[in-house]
């Protein structure tokens, strides 16, 4: 017998279920509490329980696999197209249920713990990061004000302003000159933080062998490596090397109809971050690898910056084929497609025979 399929919209405290008993064929539906969720599912037969990839997902993914049911994250995107009618959560449980049918669908793989939290280690660097870059053009902007103008660049300008500290107070008025001393306070704390996150990261590295067997990549270094670690687990989330990177969004998009079809610019579709890591691996790589002979001949055929982001495309595949398949990096390694089996007789080197009806 078939496994019940279950739609579940999540929530903090509520929770709906919608599924079709497989005796009956009854349509059933069920608001459940955060405290009756899990008893619910433990005393249910094993099953397929499809819910969106949001906030909590990957926690109750976890939760619900342990108790020997299939979970299955879908695209939250992906499953607005199924809500019909009004919006509310029996609504979207009965989406989340059809879309579970649709095998076109990539699923989300369920993170471990050990992902999330270096997921989140990189979450909480981009949001300081951010942090700096505010406080920075904050304080240009005030300075800007009062006629002191600032170099471009981060370092530049901060050692102008360390360097010309008593020209500056001199054209500020006492209360500015105060004022930029708590922001440059503030920049210190927050590149302690900064600086205390790499450390992590760096610790993490030296313990996971997958960022081991990333970072002999050349163009992946600390970040990438850890990213990426958090981000393909084991591999087995993506078909291939391709899918992957058409899930980073560095493949190109295309469109057309009436057998027409146009290849435009890459899709910038899944995640930025990583996307961004990679485009800045393979830049860093382009300028010191120039000698490499593939790399050479698309520089005569195509622009540099098509060339980086093709660069991070191998990149990304690459990574990908080091998880799935458990190996150190190789720079000699060349992938072989298979070969097609050679027609053995005079009929099979002709081809199918066609007979008129």
């Amino acid at each position: 017998m078939n496994a019940t399929t279950y739609g579940v919209d999540i929530a903090k405290h509520v929770f709906q279920v919608h599924w079709i008993e497989p005796q009956t064929g009854e349509i059933r539906r069920r608001k459940l509490s955060r405290g009756k969720f899990t008893d619910f599912f433990a005393q249910r037969q094993p099953g397929r329980i499809a819910m969106e990839a949001c906030s909590g997902s990957h926690h109750w993914g976890r939760t619900l696999a342990a108790l020997g049911h299939q979970v299955e994250l879908l695209p939250a995107r992906r499953v607005q197209s199924f809500v019909v009618g009004n919006k509310d959560d029996a609504a979207d449980a009965r989406a989340i249920y059809v879309a579970a049918h649709q095998s076109h669908l990539r699923r989300v793989p369920v993170k471990s713990v050990e992902q999330q939290a270096l997921q989140a280690a990189h979450r909480v660097r981009s949001q300081w990061m951010s942090t700096r870059k505010a406080l920075i053009n904050n304080l240009r902007g005030l300075l800007n004000e009062f006629g002191v103008i600032l170099p471009k660049g981060k370092e530049a300008g901060l050692k102008a302003l360390a360097s010309q500290r008593s020209h500056v107070d001199a054209q500020i008025p006492p209360l500015m000159a105060r004022l930029a001393d708590l922001q440059l306070a503030a920049l210190r704390q927050i590149n302690e933080v900064i600086e205390a996150i790499e450390h992590e990261l760096q610790a993490v590295q030296k313990t996971s062998p997958v960022a081991q067997q990333l970072r002999e990549v050349p163009g992946i270094g600390l970040l990438s490596a850890t990213a990426l670690t958090a981000t393909l687990g084991d591999g087995t989330g993506w078909r291939n090397a391709r899918q992957f990177a058409c899930c980073m969004g560095l493949t190109p998009a295309h469109a057309g109809t009436g057998g027409k079809v146009r290849v435009g610019s890459i899709s910038k579709k899944g995640d930025p971050y990583i996307r961004t890591l990679l485009v800045s691996g393979a830049n860093s790589l382009l300028n010191c690898a120039k000698k490499d002979p593939w790399l050479q001949a698309l520089l005569q055929r195509r622009p540099r910056n098509v060339v980086v982001v093709a660069l991070a495309n191998k990149l990304a595949r690459t990574a990908w084929a080091l998880v799935a398949n458990a190996r150190r990096y190789d720079p000699a390694w060349r992938s072989v497609p298979p070969q097609r089996p050679q027609p053995t007789t005079d009929r099979d080197r002709q081809g199918p025979v066609m007979v008129n009806a």
